[in-house]
């Protein structure tokens, strides 16, 4: 495999940056995940860390060097993660449990598999034109379906950022599955939460990344989010992924798999309360115990083999 990757979160005008991405290959498969945490008092970016780490976790056991069947394996990881997210809201006596959207892309053969629960976003981008896009599970979405409202009320309208379907509810997540979709050479997977998509348009985005350098562009879009955004826009986060597949565009920036062994597995995440981007004003104590308790609820649906 032969791609360039790129992964960056910025906080807005929020007091924490309660998302989460990820990103682990191997030498024939490729996984990109992207979490948007909800609740107070640091649990929502403690149920995104769930998401993101249970997904990766998965991926590096079983990603030797290609996934049996990504689906299952997507659904798997979504549907352990939210009952992790359950047991550390038990344990925490918690009146409500933390919640997180999650959308999750793996390629491999050339082919992409994702599913979504929530509003964080995946679009699939060809020639600087969007091709597909995940559904968000909104209310705001029904209501557009349904033409109750046009686009320029979603923006403003009161309930735009209630969801129905999320990992860690009481209601168990609707996960939604994409087709199986055959890749592009310079195709570009796009996941990112709301915080960039609710400001730019797919279609903007599309033609910002055409032909550019993921790595000079990508930070372009969400530096132009957060003005947008103002004093209180959200949290920002995105993973953007193009596929060169027999093509190297920069040696600086392109990842070639073509040399890693059968079990060798790459992955980029940042521990909780480990990378500044993602502020916390818990102390190092407590964020040592987050760790450990994190970890704790994901082993139980995620044993080492």
């Amino acid at each position: 495999m032969r791609f360039t990757i790129y992964q960056e979160s910025r906080q807005g005008g929020r007091h924490n940056n309660e998302d989460r991405t990820t990103y682990c290959y191997s030498r024939d498969a490729l996984l990109v995940v992207v979490a948007d945490g909800m609740g107070g008092h640091h649990y929502g970016e403690i149920a995104a860390q769930i998401a993101v780490q249970t997904l990766a976790d998965t991926f590096q056991r079983e990603a030797r060097p290609l996934l049996t069947d990504p689906f299952r394996f997507l659904q798997k990881g979504m549907s352990n993660a939210h009952h992790a997210i359950l047991d550390y809201a038990s344990r925490h006596r918690l009146l409500d449990t933390p919640r997180t959207t999650c959308v999750a892309c793996v390629v491999q053969d050339s082919i992409a598999y994702w599913a979504h629960a929530g509003d964080s976003r995946l679009y699939l981008m060809r020639n600087g034109k969007v091709q597909a896009q995940t559904r968000d599970h909104s209310r705001i979405r029904l209501l557009l379906e349904e033409g109750l409202i046009n686009e320029a009320q979603a923006a403003e309208h009161p309930d735009r950022n209630k969801i129905y379907s999320c990992l860690g509810s009481p209601t168990p997540p609707e996960i939604e599955f994409s087709r199986k979709t055959p890749l592009d050479h310079g195709d570009i997977l796009l996941l990112c939460t709301d915080g960039l998509w609710g400001v730019t348009s797919g279609d903007l985005m599309a033609v910002a990344l055409k032909g550019a350098n993921l790595v000079q562009a990508v930070p372009m879009l969400l530096h132009q989010a957060e003005i947008k955004g103002g004093p209180h826009g959200d949290n920002a986060s995105v993973v953007a992924v193009r596929w060169e597949d027999a093509y190297v565009e920069d040696a600086s920036s392109a990842i070639s798999t073509q040399t890693m062994t059968q079990d060798e597995v790459t992955t980029k995440l940042d521990e909780f309360g480990r990378n500044p981007a993602y502020k916390s004003d818990l102390t190092d104590d407590e964020i040592e115990k987050a760790i450990a308790e994190i970890r704790s609820a994901i082993d139980k649906y995620n044993p080492a083999r």
